[in-house]
């Protein structure tokens, strides 16, 4: 080989390198498009301050008699699975069998894209909604998952006015 094909050679390697670090270091960048409302030693809270006084229930509770809990307003204690990567505009709340999509209200904030198997604390409403199948594709493919908690067709979702999230 000669010193230009050489030269050629390594001036490629080393940009296919580059780019390869650069593509795996941006994909394990943290996405953080809303800032808490309030900070505390032990944990972050997004979108609005909490409204401790509603009725708890766990996310078996709420999905046991969701037809009933649908249009209240809740204090749900719930692990989050899986968070969209590409803003933390939603996430995959899940307890034993039951799993749900938690949206914010108004699309108003999100949460930070390394929030997943946290035990986390929401407020909000639980929704009876019909998700057209384009849409459960495209949550689907965001989240790289098949989860039913994303199937198209009548189901129900926690709209978030409140997420408190620890810090470890």
């Amino acid at each position: 080989m000669n010193i230009k094909a050489s030269v050629l050679l390594g001036c490629f390697t080393l940009t296919f390198v580059s780019f390869a670090q650069a593509v795996v270091a941006d994909s394990n960048k943290v996405v953080r498009l809303s800032e808490p409302v309030l900070v505390t030693k032990e944990s972050e809270t997004f979108g609005a301050v909490p409204n401790n006084d509603l009725k708890k229930l766990s996310l078996t509770e709420l999905m046991e008699s969701a037809q009933q809990n649908v249009g209240h307003q809740y204090l749900v204690a719930t692990k989050i699975t899986k968070v969209c990567q590409k803003k933390g505009c939603f996430f995959i709340a899940q307890e034993a069998q039951h799993a749900i999509r938690v949206s914010f209200k108004d699309y108003g904030f999100f949460i930070p894209s390394d929030s997943s198997n946290k035990q986390v604390k929401m407020t909000g409403e639980l929704v009876q909604i019909e998700r057209a199948p384009a849409q459960a594709k495209h949550f689907k493919d965001d989240l790289k998952t098949d989860s039913s908690a994303l199937n198209a067709g009548v189901v129900y979702e926690f709209v978030a006015d409140s997420i408190v999230i620890p810090k470890t």
